[in-house]
């Protein structure tokens, strides 16, 4: 069964507000042990920051594998047009 177009975009809105918290609670756990010392508001604006590259990131790959598999596809439909397979009965 496939995924309704909103129930694509209520995962992809969990996704980054989860995405978001797990950013910003890792900042706070971790940038101590390296001797960084932030206030939350600064760690906020950092998980956003690395939120909005995130989906960027994320974005640019989808295009990329949608691209190559539809490059493929084409190929493959080429490919049978030109020799199309002949059954012998």
């Amino acid at each position: 069964m496939k995924q309704s177009r909103l129930m694509s975009l209520v995962e992809s809105v969990a996704n980054v507000i989860v995405g978001y918290g797990v950013a910003v609670v890792t900042q706070i756990l971790i940038f101590p042990v390296f001797g960084l010392h932030t206030t939350l508001a600064q760690n906020l604006k950092m998980g956003a920051v690395f939120t909005v590259v995130s989906i960027a990131r994320s974005f640019a790959l989808r295009r990329v594998f949608e691209a190559i598999r539809t490059r493929k596809f084409s190929s493959a439909d080429l490919n049978a047009l030109r020799s199309p397979e002949r059954t012998t009965d």
